[in-house]
């Protein structure tokens, strides 16, 4: 657990700056922070929440943004599928904590490492998920406290610092032209599903199965070689 809680600190510090972007944004918006604080460490889904709370300020609709979220949420279903072997041995309970604190930016560290060492397993998963939510909770809640005094942090260009994480993320998971196909296409389906004005919590589902159903179609067609 050492180990996974040590290497996930460059993307914990990350993942801190844009959390408490989105908790002076959710204060800003009337979310309290105890409020932000619970949602954070029960949701642990920072994309998610940050598209709930932005649906929400547009339309102040709670089941809407309910199912914004619940839409982005979609791709945890692959992403907890990936982790099988990971988590093959573990007790329920814990296999149970393991899938709570599992979060894009830790399950991507995982998931890079084992394709360099295969011994990397589930204590590396689970020590960098718990540095992740402490992070993230904190940093929601810190940001939310502060919403009030504070300017709106997205004019001094914090705002990338989601984006920044997820290119980070996307970088490692790189395995080199051979697999560029699936990235094309899902990017491809994605830009699609905006400009039909789909919101854009359904075009990264969208964009997701799409590069996975390329991904399949290669994988099966693709001759063994010789």
């Amino acid at each position: 657990m050492k180990h996974g809680a040590i290497t996930i600190i460059p993307l914990a510090a990350g993942a801190a700056i844009y959390g408490f972007a989105f908790g002076l944004l959710a204060a800003q918006i009337g979310f309290p922070w105890w409020g932000i604080a619970f949602m954070s460490s029960v949701v642990h889904a920072g994309s998610s929440q940050i598209v709930a709370v932005e649906q929400f300020s547009a339309t102040s609709a709670v089941i809407g943004a309910a199912l914004a979220g619940a839409a982005l949420n979609l791709r945890y279903i692959g992403i907890v599928a990936s982790l099988s072997e990971v988590l093959s041995g573990l007790s329920l309970r814990m296999k149970l904590l393991a899938i709570h604190i599992t979060g894009d930016e830790n399950w991507a560290l995982t998931m890079a490492e084992r394709a360099k060492r295969p011994d990397i397993g589930a204590n590396f998963l689970i020590g960098s998920g718990l540095v992740m939510i402490t992070v993230w909770t904190s940093s929601t809640a810190l940001g939310a406290l502060a919403g009030a005094t504070l300017p709106n942090l997205e004019q001094l260009g914090l705002g990338f610092a989601f984006t920044a994480a997820f290119i980070a993320m996307a970088r490692g998971l790189w395995a080199g032209p051979t697999h560029l196909i699936p990235w094309l296409v899902s990017f491809a389906a994605t830009i699609l599903t905006i400009q039909l004005n789909i919101p854009n919590a359904y075009a990264i589902v969208v964009g997701a199965i799409c590069g996975l159903v390329g991904s399949f179609i290669i994988r099966t067609t693709r001759k063994p070689a010789l």
